[in-house]
């Protein structure tokens, strides 16, 4: 629900507004571990001003997976 969420108004909202803009009420720990496993994975992002953007493109990183000059060394 968080996900998807924040890939349909990206940049919008800021973290306490986004848990408040939410459809279904969560608690608001809950929702804080959500939203730092999702910075961790690198699938959200936070801009200067604190606005949270789904940064995800999975065909992107598949694209730059099968690239042989990018991977690593062993």
């Amino acid at each position: 629900m968080v996900e998807e969420f924040i890939r349909e108004n990206p940049g919008v909202y800021k973290k306490k507004s986004l848990w408040e803009s939410l459809p279904r009420k969560m608690i608001y720990q809950t929702f804080c571990v959500i939203f730092d496993y999702l910075l961790e994975l690198g699938k959200i992002a936070q801009d200067k001003e604190g606005h949270v953007c789904w940064i995800w493109n999975p065909e992107l990183v598949k694209k730059y997976l099968a690239r042989p000059d990018l991977s690593w060394r062993k």
